[in-house]
């Protein structure tokens, strides 16, 4: 058995400390990412050690939101992996067509440019009226970026591209505003949207879906908190409801690998049996 370093002892003993002072649970991330962006942090935070962090962390309450914001990586594109938005316009769209009404689950939505991507091909489709959209996350800040709906036009224009390969249907500026360097999108998009906090980690279900979008989050869970997230999104789905994940995500080898049809294995577009 290989005796876990002073750094290795020094993370976990942080990590539960999070979990005791403030209810948010890294316990289960996957344990190099968690490593290397805590190392990154304390060049940041001007600490020594992950011990002289732990301190601040617990006797400085904005030394914890500053450190949150490392350890959920709130990095995220418009139509990211647009093969995926387009698996979805062709095979679930004209499934999600049949419902009156739809309720759709965006978990770790980062600073919301999944969410817009979604409420855009919804419009497109004509389903985003009779949509409500629940767009969840553990790190405040980026639930108050995502409310805002304002982005880098730099970064708009990469995702111009990406938009139309995933089928957009209309010319990409006619959903937002741009003044100096920054574009605003059409407060409409997000009218039936609700931001809120919720963990994969630690919380439960708290609606019916029809559509849970989870993309790039779970490859930084380990294969315990994977499983609980997968349990999360499976027991929150109605029968036959869709679930979407990372280019790099999968629910082979998990327990819930026969829970799942696949629709589009590239894409990693399922359904739930």
């Amino acid at each position: 058995m290989i005796s876990p370093t002073n750094t290795d002892i020094e993370l976990r003993l942080l990590m539960e400390a999070i979990y005791l002072k403030y209810s948010h649970d890294f316990r289960n991330y996957s344990g190099a990412s968690q490593k290397r962006r805590v190392l990154y942090a304390l060049g940041q935070l001007n600490c020594a050690t992950i011990s002289a962090l732990q301190e601040r962390v617990l006797h400085e309450p904005t030394m914890f939101m500053q450190l949150l914001q490392y350890l959920t990586i709130p990095v995220s594109e418009m139509f990211r992996d647009p093969e995926f938005f387009l698996a979805l316009r062709q095979q679930a769209v004209p499934l999600l067509r049949t419902y009156a009404s739809l309720k759709i689950w965006v978990a770790g939505c980062s600073t919301g440019e999944e969410v817009y991507s979604l409420a855009i091909l919804l419009k497109e489709e004509g389903l985003l009226e009779r949509s409500m959209i629940y767009a969840t996350d553990i790190n405040p800040q980026s639930l108050e970026k995502a409310k805002r709906g304002v982005f880098p036009v730099d970064s708009v224009r990469r995702y111009t591209q990406s938009y139309q390969k995933a089928g957009g249907k209309r010319a990409f500026s006619d959903y937002y505003t741009a003044a100096y360097d920054a574009a605003l999108f059409d407060r409409s998009l997000c009218e039936n949207v609700t931001f809120a906090d919720h963990s994969l980690a630690t919380d439960s279900v708290f609606a019916e879906t029809h559509l849970i979008c989870c993309r790039n989050v779970l490859i930084y869970f380990n294969k315990t908190l994977q499983d609980r997230a997968l349990g999360l999104f499976h027991e929150s789905l109605c029968h036959r409801g869709f679930l979407g994940l990372g280019a790099k995500e999968s629910i082979d080898f998990s327990a819930y690998s026969t829970r799942f049809e696949t629709l589009a294995k590239p894409e990693r577009l399922f359904r739930k049996l």
